[in-house]
């Protein structure tokens, strides 16, 4: 019985062999594409800004001057800004650290979930699911002080008439904003902790529960600490949300009371 044996030829083999210079500059050159697609999308527009922001730039004018420090000069020395800069910080501390909570405790309690995780998943989607416009007309009909869900709520378990200017006076305007936005981004937060903690490993878990550790110090010295990359991940994508939110705030707020919310918007 005849066989027939197949074998690379020396010239095709030595065609795939690479120098060592040559695999060392292999990544940048991978990474070219994505890096020219960033620079063309990303850097030249911050970069452009930048310059413009040295300038008297008005679309309405044709000509464009170099002014130096003036546009910061007179932005850094009004004091409406910092008012605003500093509602945004308190907003931006308060919603991320309620989010963070509130999504670690549901995160925690999905993790241990058997049986319908798949759709308690889908169901807290939901709030991410909708525009923030829709939200910001949703949570201002929940606070509007004469046929709001919250004012009708406050009337049903109290049986009397609550007329709240939710959105109208100063404190309660702002919590009104932090409550919706605390609705719409906290599901994001439950995804991302989910995910770091069933990715985490069990032999840690079941070697401190041989050693008689409690619920509480599992997750204050496991749980925790191992998803530090997560919390970190989660929250630095939502402090860039809530740095730079809008549309919830003017469909709530600015038609009230522009000065009770207003923030620094990018």
């Amino acid at each position: 019985m005849a066989t027939i044996s197949v074998t690379k030829s020396p010239a095709r083999a030595r065609a795939f062999e690479i120098s060592a210079d040559e695999a060392k500059r292999l990544p940048w050159l991978l990474l070219i594409p994505g890096l020219t697609a960033l620079a063309v999308v990303v850097a030249f527009p911050m970069l452009y800004s930048f310059y413009l922001s040295f300038t008297n730039y008005d679309l309405t004018r044709p000509t464009t001057e170099f002014i130096g420090l003036r546009n910061y000069i007179e932005l850094f020395s009004n004091a409406t800004f910092w008012q605003a800069f500093g509602r945004t910080v308190l907003f931006m501390t308060l919603a991320i650290n309620l989010e963070f909570l509130i999504g670690l405790a549901i995160a925690q309690l999905m993790a241990k979930a058997i049986l319908g995780r798949g759709l308690l998943r889908t169901v807290l989607m939901m709030p991410m699911m909708f525009a923030p416009v829709l939200v910001g007309f949703q949570f201002k009909w929940f606070f509007n002080d004469q046929v709001g869900l919250v004012n009708n709520l406050l009337y049903t378990l109290t049986g009397e008439p609550h007329i709240i200017p939710w959105l109208v006076q100063v404190p309660l305007g702002f919590i009104s904003i932090l409550v919706a936005e605390i609705w719409m981004g906290t599901p994001f937060m439950v995804i991302i902790l989910e995910a770091g903690i069933l990715s985490l490993p069990t032999e840690p878990f079941e070697a401190a529960e041989v050693d008689g550790a409690s619920g509480w110090q599992k997750f204050r010295h496991l749980t925790f600490p191992m998803i530090g990359p997560f919390i970190y991940t989660a929250m630095a994508i939502r402090s860039l949300d809530l740095a730079r939110v809008y549309d919830v705030v003017s469909i709530m707020i600015f038609q009230f009371n522009g000065e009770i919310t207003e923030g620094t918007w990018s």
